[in-house]
């Protein structure tokens, strides 16, 4: 073995246990933080303090990879604790800054960090700094602009933003799911024509449904379905009503009239298990579940609203 080839494997054994004491040192660290400071909170803390990615990058001496696996680990440790206080993930964006500066191509860091910060922690201008962070590092991603749409037309209501990052998304090559899913193009078609629409919602919301695992993010999304949903019919409703006097000349009675009259095949389901409840005089439509209507493109309705009434 030539001179060259063993002062190689020297140097490569070095750099190994440099990172091995680093590792040890790092973890003897996190167990006395946690046993003065209860654990669960010293977890927290430790993600808060992490310096930044910068410098930290050069000091994992080329195991870059594993060093941004560990850090994922303890944050979703952290989130799982459920220790966070409300409005308190400043410490989660800067620990996944941390981990997509030490590995840039960490997608999964990228796609999941931004679902929670939008969605648990009502923070859309950091998810989409650090989903837009992603974009030029993981050109081949098509889940990153996939949640940058989603972001810009449910949280920000910007239609026409939401259209060009689902395009961004449908233009990645490839079958699901290195490619994207086989609706991204006809939704981003549909945005930039019908952003309004309550059914282009829906299918946006029943796409995240099945790219979601998180039971918390589930549980929110399908509460916005049978929101949208409902007031879909109410849109629905209040449509054929007008058509109904325009080819009458007066609002129908009931809502039954419009089944008769071969306008509808009969009347929707309520969501919720209530009743769609008609006011002749008016022409409207409401729900006996629900007293206002849903205004379904405003930030101000978003998924991480507090208290989002179903």
């Amino acid at each position: 073995m030539s001179f060259e080839a063993i002062s190689a494997r020297r140097r490569h054994l070095l750099s190994f246990l440099t990172l091995v004491l680093l590792l040890g040192a790092s973890l003897s660290m996190q167990y006395l933080l946690e046993q003065r400071s209860q654990g669960r909170i010293a977890k927290l803390e430790q993600l808060r303090l992490l310096p930044r990615g910068e410098i930290l990058r050069p000091a994992l001496l080329g195991y870059h990879q594993l060093g941004a696996d560990l850090l994922w680990l303890r944050v979703v440790q952290v989130l799982g604790d459920r220790v966070v206080r409300d409005k308190d993930y400043d410490w989660l964006y800067h620990a996944l800054d941390v981990i997509t500066t030490v590995d840039p191509k960490y997608v999964y860091a990228y796609e999941a960090g931004g679902i929670v910060l939008a969605e648990l922690a009502s923070r859309v201008d950091l998810s989409n700094r650090l989903l837009e962070k992603g974009l030029a590092p993981n050109p081949a991603s098509w889940q990153i602009p996939f949640r940058l749409g989603f972001n810009h037309f449910f949280h920000l209501g910007d239609h026409s933003r939401a259209a060009e990052y689902m395009a961004q998304a449908a233009r990645i090559p490839g079958p699901f799911p290195i490619g994207p899913p086989h609706y991204t193009a006809r939704l981003a078609s549909r945005l930039y024509v019908q952003g309004k629409n309550p059914e282009v919602a829906l299918e946006f919301l029943e796409a995240m449904l099945e790219q979601t695992t998180d039971e918390l993010v589930r549980e929110k999304l399908q509460r916005r379905i049978r929101r949208v949903s409902l007031e879909r019919d109410l849109q629905m409703l209040e449509r054929q009503i007008l058509q109904y006097a325009d080819s009458k000349g007066k609002r129908p009675a009931s809502l039954m009239e419009l089944v008769s009259a071969r306008l509808l095949p009969g009347i929707p389901s309520e969501p919720y298990g209530g009743d769609y409840l008609y006011d002749s005089k008016t022409g409207k439509v409401m729900s006996s579940t629900h007293d206002e209507r849903m205004g379904v493109y405003v930030p101000a309705d978003s998924l991480a609203t507090r208290g989002d009434i179903e």
